[in-house]
């Protein structure tokens, strides 16, 4: 395992290393400490590395990620995955706001608790957050899976297309065009194998299902208030 101290190298060296060692994969394992909160952590990752953080991290950490899975042991600022493709990201922590915001795809896990619209227009990604999400979550949310184990802010679900969402706790208020929807048994199912993946101990039972009532798909004038 290689261990880069940020406050001797910085965030700049460590990430042009962690690019260079994509060209030969001969170092697999990263331990990163003394963090400080250092904005743009491992950004544009693009090998199947295994980094930890040890610490918090500022903004955008692990944003543009493919392949690699990264974990943080501890908080993280605004646009954690942000726009990520592909591997994972494990938050001990809470985040701030815009967690996996346009994430195409990969696994989002926040143990704790997410900020302000947690999932914002995301297109694949799958986020499982342990805690509590603020408003505006998965607004204008176009394909993947949000699970929310705790409690969700208001306008949850605001404009979103075909992003599936799964809630135990309370819901403060659903945004335009979202509503409440069966959960049949493939949906169960899903949700089983999303919280395993998350290492979440939750009865998948105990969540209900949110989506598109497909209303704003296309620009209606009736509708023009919903906008």
């Amino acid at each position: 395992m290689k261990t880069i101290d940020l406050a001797e190298h910085g965030v700049r060296v460590l990430n042009q290393q962690l690019h260079d060692q994509a060209a030969d994969l001969s170092e697999l394992d990263w331990d990163v400490v003394h963090t400080q909160g250092a904005h743009n952590i491992a950004c544009g990752l693009n090998a199947e590395l295994n980094l930890t953080v040890r610490g918090h991290a500022g903004y955008y950490c692990a944003g543009m990620n493919q392949k690699a899975s990264v974990t943080v042991h501890g908080n993280v600022g605004v646009g954690v995955a942000e726009n990520m493709m592909s591997g994972s990201v494990r938050i001990k922590g809470d985040a701030s706001q815009s967690a996996g915001a346009t994430g195409h795809g990969g696994l989002l896990v926040i143990e704790g608790n997410a900020s302000a619209r947690c999932g914002i227009s995301m297109k694949g990604i799958d986020i499982v957050v342990g805690g509590d999400v603020g408003h505006m979550s998965a607004f204008m949310g176009q394909a993947g899976r949000l699970v929310i184990c705790g409690d969700a802010g208001e306008a949850l679900g605001d404009s979103l297309y075909e992003v599936r969402i799964y809630v135990k706790g309370r819901v403060q208020s659903l945004g335009a065009d979202c509503v409440e929807k069966p959960m049949r048994e493939e949906h169960l199912e899903e949700l089983r194998r999303l919280l395993t993946q998350a290492g979440m101990d939750e009865d998948p039972a105990a969540f209900r299902r949110y989506g598109s009532a497909r209303e704003l798909y296309n620009f209606k004038v009736d509708n023009a208030a919903a906008y």
